[in-house]
């Protein structure tokens, strides 16, 4: 019987989840999944696209007054649009696979609990 984690979080409170492995951790506290854990964790840190989406907006603000201005020119202005759209669809697009990789690892994690549940 494996019960609950044995791990304590944090805040000092023991940790309540499903205890997966023989060693009385859940997936989240047991050391054999630390690296993904850590690989989580650097991914979230990185996410640079908020930052991105913020710098494109205030581009395309500038684009437009200096449009309105007459410092450049229609044909030119739409190029740079073009850029500047395709950038953001990148953006989305870099979202789009992580969100995806972040949903793998939960799938494993939890099929990983399922499989030490009917193992039982």
């Amino acid at each position: 019987m494996r019960g609950i984690c044995r791990a304590t979080k944090r805040n000092g409170e023991p940790c309540t989840a499903p205890a997966t492995g023989s060693d009385g951790y859940c997936w989240a506290h047991d050391p054999a999944n630390a690296d993904k854990r850590r690989r989580m964790a650097s991914r979230a840190r990185s996410s640079k696209g908020g930052t991105e989406i913020a710098e494109i907006k205030k581009q395309l603000k500038d684009l437009a007054a200096d449009v309105l201005s007459g410092e450049v020119g229609r044909s030119e202005a739409a190029v740079v649009n073009q850029i500047l759209n395709t950038r953001a669809r990148i953006i989305e697009l870099e979202r789009k696979l992580r969100e995806q990789e972040e949903l793998e690892e939960r799938l494993e994690a939890l099929e990983s609990v399922l499989k030490v549940r009917s193992a039982r």
